[in-house]
């Protein structure tokens, strides 16, 4: 019973106190719930768990269900970070990951699409058919406005202004920021709008944008599968996510000359360094140019 206590404050305290995304809630939950279940089956709690038995786990999690380095480095985290909220909060336990050190993880950079890939998509998805137009205008917000896809499922009809060509955006920690768009993202969301989301939505009422043909939020999940779809229409041979288009967003915003303090408040990130690997990516481009086209290449 203190153990599911324990775990339900840790819980509330990352969303109040910290004002996390329920996604990063999720997560951070999720990977204490494994630990905890292969702490059961020993007939161990996590109140009681010692360094050897965090070492165990992540060999196991690595040997047995063959994580990557990045998975078992999250779950460290997250496994951390709750023995240093406890051990702060009740006081009587030492945190027993003092000592573990992080897996390490190879920076790997993003995988993003060329601007011809980027066209080829687009033109794959039909503006005929209602469903393919609603697909086609939430890929077009994740390209040319960089949403992250939790952003553009959450987006109501009321952040939308039209004549500004503004959206209000809620990101990462429920924080606003506003992203402009443009001519593209009006004539498709004014498309969207009068021709594809009355006949989804029908005689029901959603204050969202992007809806189901139940008239409920589109949920992330289904994007990413829609997605998959539309990218083998195309000769795109690339593994891509919705992500993808935000990661495209930003790359093809550095390469054509924007400085990096605008591109990280367009994207909405805290840290300036999380917007830095999108100079790499445009670094890598130039080479990979260089080496194709000069004569010592």
């Amino acid at each position: 019973m203190k153990e599911i206590q324990a775990i339900k404050r840790f819980k509330r305290f990352l969303q109040i106190e910290k004002g996390l995304s329920p996604n990063s809630v999720y997560s951070y939950t999720y990977d204490l719930k494994k630990f905890s279940d292969f702490l059961s089956k020993e007939n161990k709690d996590i109140l009681t768990a010692t360094q050897e038995d965090i070492v165990r786990f992540l060999k196991f999690e690595k040997t047995k269900k063959h994580n990557s380095s990045r998975t078992l480095a999250r779950s460290l985290a997250a496994i951390r970070q709750f023995y240093n909220f406890i051990s702060d909060t009740m006081g009587n336990i030492e945190n027993p990951t003092v000592k573990i050190e992080t897996p390490s993880v190879k920076k790997t950079l993003p995988d993003f699409l060329s601007i011809e890939e980027v066209t080829e998509l687009f033109k794959s998805i039909s503006e005929n058919d209602i469903f393919e137009l609603r697909d086609k205008t939430i890929f077009e917000l994740l390209y040319s406005c960089g949403l992250r896809i939790s952003e553009a499922v959450e987006l109501k009809m009321a952040d939308i202004d039209f004549e500004n060509r503004l959206l209000k955006v809620r990101g990462k920690g429920d924080k606003e920021r506003i992203v402009p768009f443009g001519d593209e993202a009006l004539r498709l969301l004014k498309l969207y709008n009068s021709s594809s989301r009355p006949y989804i939505i029908g005689g029901r009422q959603s204050e969202f944008v992007f809806i189901s043909k139940k008239a409920s939020k589109l949920n992330r999940k289904s994007v990413w599968r829609l997605l998959k779809g539309y990218v083998e229409r195309t000769s795109i041979n690339k593994n891509i996510t919705p992500h993808t288009l935000r990661h495209s967003y930003a790359t093809h915003l550095i390469e054509n000359g924007a400085d990096l303090r605008s591109v990280q408040e367009l994207l909405g990130h805290v840290d300036i360094s999380t917007t830095q690997i999108y100079t790499h990516l445009a670094q890598k481009k130039l080479k990979e140019i260089h080496k194709k086209f000069h004569p010592k290449g």
